[in-house]
């Protein structure tokens, strides 16, 4: 005789609602589980594939998000939702040309979605064609001023308004801002309208973080700091201070700061610049080492910004940031609330030195350099490194930034650039960067727990 069953086994619905309940108490692992159950049921779940995505984002693990939205996209062609998203972590991840061909697959799909013209804008203006961008703005910010974020904590939440720019140059805050907490609205600066209410909220985090494209997304931010009674987090004003050039005359000075020239000039007028070789040129408002070059030769100058977008372009002066051993470092540590965050080391043997670059998972030697100085910043960078720093995060005034340098034999703080728009990007899975869970998870808990103290204290007031 078979044996009753003594209870059905549950539903794809019953299974997609648990993962549901789970993401919204904040317990991941469980709702993860329980979304790859819905996929045993149905692998083309869409609802399924998008939730593990997010919460995948959630937990730094970007390629399996990717994965899930490809997946996403391959069962349910039709639906623009994830070819959006997928665009937009392509942008982050610098695969411009992905993003571009997600974005237009959405606008196929859904050609008056707002979503989509503002992502296909960002990658637009990210290749430096702003003209072509320019008619996206306008349908992308027509009727999406306003975007709530997701929310999956119990009771309201405490309301926050997010200021971001639709052109990008954000500050990532998907780590950074606890969703189990804030009910958080994000509002897209360029399209602010006076005449229209604000959302109500209980402290204002400015996330745009990048000057020298931003500037006028941030002149619009400060208007809309102007209507509100809240507390801000990142002025705008001390944002729009932060340009490369900006920052390197207001930093000069500083002791045991190593400061380099920086002069925006205009393209035609860089050949007559009397500039000393080898230097950098870049176009600002782009990041990762996109449209920047090293030009050894005057005689390399012309064919060397051929391709850089922009009629004003900024001339650097190069700082010798290598070791003993030839290879480049760059030292990145965070201000957050006025207090010092050591997040990364970066140790390339190219002088255009990135984190995503520097093939860190490969060198055990350079791994374990960065263990040091997240385990003990001041024993690495020394007492003159360290006064330096606190120098300019006070000089800088912002509530959250950060700093990328190098460091001199002599012990000075080699400035490569400081401003709002540093990134923490948790680390991925692989057992390799255990190291760096700690120090980086330390960084997002004080960000979360000064966006918590600067509501409350607004809240009892």
């Amino acid at each position: 005789m078979t044996p009753a069953a003594t209870s059905a086994e549950p539903s794809l619905a019953d299974l997609l609602a648990r993962g549901g309940r789970l993401a919204s108490l904040a317990e991941d692992e469980a709702a993860k589980r329980a979304y790859l159950d819905a996929l045993k049921r149905d692998p083309t779940s869409l609802e399924a594939l998008l939730e593990l995505a997010r919460l995948a984002l959630r937990s730094g693990h970007r390629s399996a998000a990717m994965t899930c939205w490809r997946q996403a996209i391959f069962c349910h062609p039709a639906d623009p939702a994830a070819h959006v998203n997928l665009g937009g972590l392509l942008i982050e991840s610098g695969e411009l040309a992905a993003a571009k061909t997600a974005f237009a697959d959405a606008l196929a799909l859904a050609p008056d979605l707002p979503a989509a013209h503002q992502g296909m804008a960002r990658v637009l203006t990210a290749l430096g064609e702003p003209a072509a961008a320019e008619p996206h703005w306008r349908r992308g910010l027509a009727d999406g001023w306003l975007a709530r974020q997701p929310y999956r904590g119990a009771g309201p939440g405490v309301a926050a308004l997010l200021i971001v720019s639709a052109k990008g140059g954000n500050i990532p805050t998907r780590a950074l801002i606890d969703d189990t907490v804030f009910a958080a609205i994000a509002l897209y600066a360029e399209g602010h309208d006076p005449a229209r209410p604000l959302p109500p909220h209980a402290v204002v985090f400015n996330a745009i973080g990048d000057a020298d494209l931003c500037g006028d997304a941030l002149a619009k931010a400060a208007e809309v700091v102007a209507r509100s009674a809240a507390p801000v987090v990142n002025a705008p004003g001390a944002v729009a201070a932060t340009t490369r050039a900006g920052t390197a005359a207001r930093l000069a000075g500083v002791p045991g700061l190593v400061v380099p020239a920086i002069r925006t000039l205009r393209r035609a007028d860089l050949a007559r610049a009397d500039l000393g070789f080898p230097h950098l040129v870049r176009a600002p408002g782009f990041h990762t080492g996109q449209h920047f070059v090293r030009v050894e030769r005057a005689a390399d100058l012309a064919g060397a910004i051929a391709n850089l977008p922009g009629e004003q372009l900024l001339a650097i002066e190069p700082l010798d940031a290598r070791g003993a051993d030839g290879r480049f470092r760059k030292y990145r540590v965070m201000f957050i609330g006025g207090a010092l965050f050591p997040l990364h080391l970066a140790v390339s043997a190219d002088w255009k030195v990135h984190y995503f670059s520097a093939a860190m998972a490969g060198a055990a030697d350079a791994r374990a350099e960065e263990a040091r100085f997240l385990t003990d910043m001041p024993g690495v960078l020394g007492p003159k490194a360290i006064a330096a720093l606190a120098q300019v995060a006070e000089r800088l005034g912002l509530d959250y930034g950060g700093i990328d340098f190098g460091l001199s034999p002599a012990g000075e703080v080699l400035l490569f650039e400081a401003n709002a728009g540093m990134v923490i990007q948790p680390p991925g899975p692989e057992p390799i960067w255990d190291y760096r869970r700690a120090p980086i998870a330390h960084a997002l808990a004080a960000v979360k727990a000064m966006l918590l103290a600067t509501a409350v204290a607004a809240l009892a007031a």
